[in-house]
């Protein structure tokens, strides 16, 4: 079971068998169980507030920032003009916080399912809550299925930011969602989705980057460092409707002046086109699904 044992938090989980990540405790400043999940606010030693949902660490004050970045702005900067957004999940606001700082954005509606974690982040992580009440954003508090097919054709960028493909989350790693946020795109729309780890979840992965490629025109898979996750990493499949796009190759490159205006500290796009060079046994993985669909397809490069 996870959960507290004098003084630590241990994360222990079937998605990562044999892998413990443990963060000693200060406090527990919050502790509940929505309608959804078990929700979980420690004060810990060394890496701050963290964010525990269903005994998974969700982020913690130290390094949420590498995710929250790279999830926003993978996608933003694939786009050449990334007006209205939709964030699925990311009820921390993180991500809301994230995608607000691109210039280009007018816009932002988000759909979380848990409206206890909204409030639980506003009062208890601020420095991700604080998103949540950004005036570009709308927030909704429902289902994010449900909403995307009352929204076709609407949005230039989709960003899901869940948790892992257990509980409530199940539902954002299956083939119907992916089809899902293509019908809620715009043409041209780009979308990108919370993917797991090469190094404990390939099958999540290669699964998850399947279903991506075989909806969407254009897909590929990044990652970042994060080292509170487990192996240290987390990976995004990113999509696209338009053939021409090259997710390695940002088309929005910020200076160092606006990246220090918009307190970046781990996005750039030298990082951005880093984020797809993969370790060889991830590409074979990978390349093998893209094989494999268009052999199935036979319709040539997607």
């Amino acid at each position: 079971m996870n959960g507290l044992k004098e003084g630590w938090f241990s994360e222990l989980s079937s998605l990562w068998p044999g892998i413990s990540l443990s963060l000693q405790v200060n406090e527990v400043l919050h502790s509940e169980k929505s309608d959804y999940q078990d929700i979980l606010v420690l004060q810990t030693k060394s890496h701050g507030r963290a964010l525990i949902l269903d005994g998974i660490i969700q982020c913690t004050e130290s390094d949420e920032f590498a995710y929250q970045e790279m999830i926003s702005f993978l996608p933003l900067c694939s786009h050449p003009s990334p007006k209205k957004v939709l964030i699925v999940g990311g009820g921390d606001g993180g991500v809301a916080r994230e995608v607000a700082k691109h210039p280009d954005v007018e816009s932002i509606v988000q759909v979380e399912i848990d409206s206890h974690v909204l409030d639980v982040s506003k009062k208890f992580l601020p420095f991700m809550g604080a998103g949540l009440t950004n005036p570009k954003l709308t927030l909704h508090v429902g289902d994010g299925f449900r909403f995307m097919a009352q929204h076709r054709h609407e949005f230039d960028v989709i960003i899901t930011d869940s948790s892992d493909p257990v509980g409530p989350a199940v539902c954002l790693f299956q083939q119907s969602y992916f089809e899902s946020m293509r019908e809620a795109l715009k043409p041209g729309g780009i979308v990108c989705s919370q993917a797991g780890t090469v190094w404990a979840n390939i099958d999540i992965v290669a699964q998850t980057f399947q279903h991506c490629h075989q909806t969407f025109r254009k897909a590929s898979f990044a990652y970042a460092a994060v080292p509170t996750y487990p192996t240290g990493q987390i990976g995004f499949v990113l999509g696209s409707l338009s053939p021409e796009t090259n997710f390695k190759e940002p088309l929005r490159i910020f200076s160092e002046t606006e990246l220090d205006s918009f307190n970046m500290n781990y996005y750039s796009a030298e990082v951005h086109r880093a984020a797809f060079i993969l370790p060889r046994f991830a590409r074979k993985a990978l390349d093998e699904i893209v094989s494999n669909v268009t052999d199935e397809a036979n319709t040539g490069d997607r």
